[in-house]
């Protein structure tokens, strides 16, 4: 990948540093019924996976050839080593995904398939991350963004979940703790609780991990978690931990409520010195695999929140963290709006290509007003600023 690699351009927030490596491609999820691999005989016509590579090539091709392409910069990365994965994840946990490797891959968990050259594509994923953070960390640039599959928030130190085995995002916090920053706010908006990166810190006040979801609940013994307002984090980081769950049908105006209302005064008095900001595009209003309702607009107006927060508290340093988004072309589109809107760009670049999907935001606004009342109510470093 040495001919994506660019000289370092000065360090800015009107500029973002994209980490990729082609081997993430050849992870291979299959085909069958979603994402369930069976082929029950009677269908003529199986889809892919929706965690596929086709999803990534669009997300990579729109940011190589759109109009946002003038604002980036490509860099390689490396795979992340044995050692490195062990800052997050136990040594049993990643024996495992080693011998599952060696004996032809499987099925770790539902819907979460292990295939030949899975492994390297998830090496290559969590070490994005990590180079992609260390490029922040050494003062090269100020926003960076991984482009890594397979995904990782539901990845928890001990277990895979949710097409994810390796928590890309948790080990760069990891890293970015290890170096010498002291508090570490996570903001994740894919559709579904991001419960391994939670999981990863539940009982540290050194990171703030909030999560804006659908609310689905548990899934299973590989995602126990329910991802409900009681889930705040154990020990010193109790009230650490806050899930945002929105009732299905949120759109741009509910998740804009609910960052003014809920994500913006967490962070101001949590007060971080690094950002990471995890993105999935899931939670549009066309994706098989959620039922929230956000647009471009709504994700470039997330985007601009990140933004500013992170001018406001990280020195404008932010780490982006890819997981979810399944709808194989909107994806792309959403993804373009986010950045954008990390960007803080005047104008949009570019039109939403789908019309506009009508939304209701009374029950989001009332969901969020719920959930402040809790925080005001059991978390001691909210109780104070909730209302602002």
């Amino acid at each position: 990948m040495s001919d994506q690699q660019q000289q370092p351009p000065p360090a800015t927030s009107s500029h973002i540093n994209v980490f990729w490596d082609d081997g993430m491609l050849d992870h291979y999820t299959g085909e069958g019924v979603f994402d369930s691999g069976i082929n029950p005989g009677f269908l003529d016509v199986l889809e892919k996976h929706p965690e596929n590579s086709d999803r990534v090539r669009n997300m990579l091709s729109i940011l190589k050839r759109g109009p946002i392409s003038p604002f980036l910069s490509w860099h390689s990365s490396r795979p992340a080593t044995v050692t490195q994965l062990l800052s997050f994840h136990t040594q049993e946990y990643i024996d495992s995904l080693i011998e599952a490797e060696k004996n032809g891959g499987k099925m770790i968990c539902g819907a979460t398939f292990l295939n030949i050259g899975s492994w390297n594509a998830a090496l290559l994923a969590a070490g994005t991350a990590l180079s992609a953070m260390k490029y922040i960390l050494d003062g090269h640039g100020k926003i960076c963004y991984a482009l890594v599959r397979p995904p990782g928030h539901h990845a928890q130190p001990t277990q895979a979940d949710g097409y994810c085995f390796l928590n890309n995002a948790g080990l760069a916090v990891q890293y970015a703790l290890d170096s010498g920053s002291k508090r570490v706010a996570v903001i994740d908006i894919d559709v579904h609780y991001g419960n391994g990166t939670a999981e990863g810190f539940y009982r540290s006040d050194k990171v703030l991990t909030v999560s804006l979801h659908m609310n689905h609940g548990s899934w299973g013994p590989s995602h126990p978690q329910t991802g409900d307002i009681n889930e705040l984090g154990e020990g010193a980081g109790f009230g650490y931990n806050l899930n945002v769950p929105l009732p299905n049908g949120t759109g741009d105006n509910g998740y804009k409520y609910a960052m003014t209302e809920v994500v913006v005064p967490a962070v101001r008095k949590f007060d971080p010195d690094m950002m990471v900001f995890v993105v999935g595009q899931d939670s549009s209003a066309f994706d098989p695999n959620g039922r929230q309702c956000l647009t471009m607009e709504g994700y470039r107006d997330i985007g601009k929140t990140i933004h500013s927060l992170a001018d406001n508290h990280s020195n404008g340093r932010i780490l982006i963290v890819q997981e979810g988004g399944y709808h194989v072309t909107y994806s792309a589109y959403c993804l373009h709006a986010t950045l954008e809107g990390v960007l803080n760009l005047p104008n949009p670049l570019l039109s939403d290509p789908i019309g506009y999907y009508p939304e209701d935001d009374s029950f989001a606004v009332k969901a969020v007003e719920s959930i402040k009342h809790h925080h005001k109510q059991v978390v001691p470093f909210l109780r104070e600023v909730v209302d602002h």
